[in-house]
């Protein structure tokens, strides 16, 4: 896999903003990829180094809409934390 289909989108929330102060930034990301791959595609595609990557699963939920039942997929999340002074612009410029 290269780095555009490791690192799918970013995680559009407050959490995750208010996470940016710091250098950590959330990333949905593919179901099969680890550390090191995110790791490496970040690297590649934001020109960063970074100090620390965190990755867990958002499990899926049992949804309930009157009498028809289903599920919300389930997904793969990386908290990514860069080395001091590094930042990323893609969202610097974002308001919520």
């Amino acid at each position: 896999m290269h780095s555009g289909q490791i690192v799918l989108a970013p995680v559009v929330s407050e959490k995750s903003y208010a996470g940016t102060s710091e250098g950590l930034y959330t990333f949905k990301v593919h179901p099969e990829a680890h550390k090191t791959q995110v790791r490496q595609a970040v690297e590649e595609l934001f020109g960063v180094k970074v100090a620390r990557v965190n990755i867990l699963t958002v499990k899926s939920k049992p949804k309930r809409r009157g009498m028809f039942k289903g599920t919300r997929p389930g997904w793969k999340k990386a908290v990514v934390q860069l080395q001091p002074g590094q930042s990323i612009e893609f969202f610097e410029g974002a308001q919520i």
